[in-house]
């Protein structure tokens, strides 16, 4: 489990294939901050951009993890199958504050961001969530964004196409310390949407 407070800006600087074809997945390398892996051990689970993987191999000196993904999970992310950066966030360990929401690390969806632009000290974010998810997203709700944990400010539906765009308010310290100050319009985003709403829609017969 995760909170969706991101403990550590990442890189991610090689990209390997498992196999000769599409079927399989990728081996990424990952360079992390300085003693970033000091409390890491093999197995380890770490989100990286909101998507929970599993530390294969680590090296605290030269400050990089590697994992391995598969390609069922490549196909319903985005932002890891090349070089880039990368929002990193640690497990949650039992005694850890819960400053986010809860978090599960896995994505239900890639969104698409429309606009991002500044609006006094604050910036924007609006972004195109699937019909799937519609549903799950209210007003002062939560939602990840590339493992970010975020409050929803305004949803509208769309028929065409179909989903629904929503508005997020990001203050400096968020831009400063993540990697959605660099998002712009077409940009895709891993999304999950909150546990609570999952389980409500389903007790209420509305889930999928």
């Amino acid at each position: 489990m995760f909170t969706g407070i991101i403990t550590g800006l990442g890189r991610i600087t090689r990209v390997e294939d498992l196999g000769p074809d599409a079927s399989h997945g990728k081996r990424l390398v990952i360079e992390v901050p300085e003693g970033y892996l000091a409390d890491v051990q093999l197995g380890d689970s770490i989100a990286l951009n909101g998507a929970c993987m599993t530390v294969t191999s680590f090296d605290p000196d030269a400050r990089r993890f590697t994992i391995d993904v598969s390609a069922e999970s490549l196909a319903c992310t985005a932002g890891l199958d090349q070089p880039g950066a990368v929002n990193l966030e640690k497990a949650l360990r039992a005694h850890d504050r819960l400053g986010g929401h809860i978090v599960s690390g896995h994505v239900d969806g890639i969104g698409e961001v429309t606009h991002f632009a500044q609006v006094g000290e604050s910036w924007e974010l609006r972004i195109v969530a699937p019909a799937s998810l519609a549903q799950y997203l209210a007003y002062k709700g939560s939602i990840t964004v590339n493992g970010v944990s975020l409050t929803v400010n305004r949803v509208d539906d769309r028929r065409e196409p179909a989903g629904c765009e929503f508005s997020i308010n990001l203050i400096p310290h968020t831009i400063a310390n993540t990697t959605l100050g660099a998002l712009q319009a077409g940009s895709r985003v891993n999304l999950e949407i909150d546990l609570i709403a999952r389980y409500v829609a389903r007790m209420l017969g509305k889930s999928d």
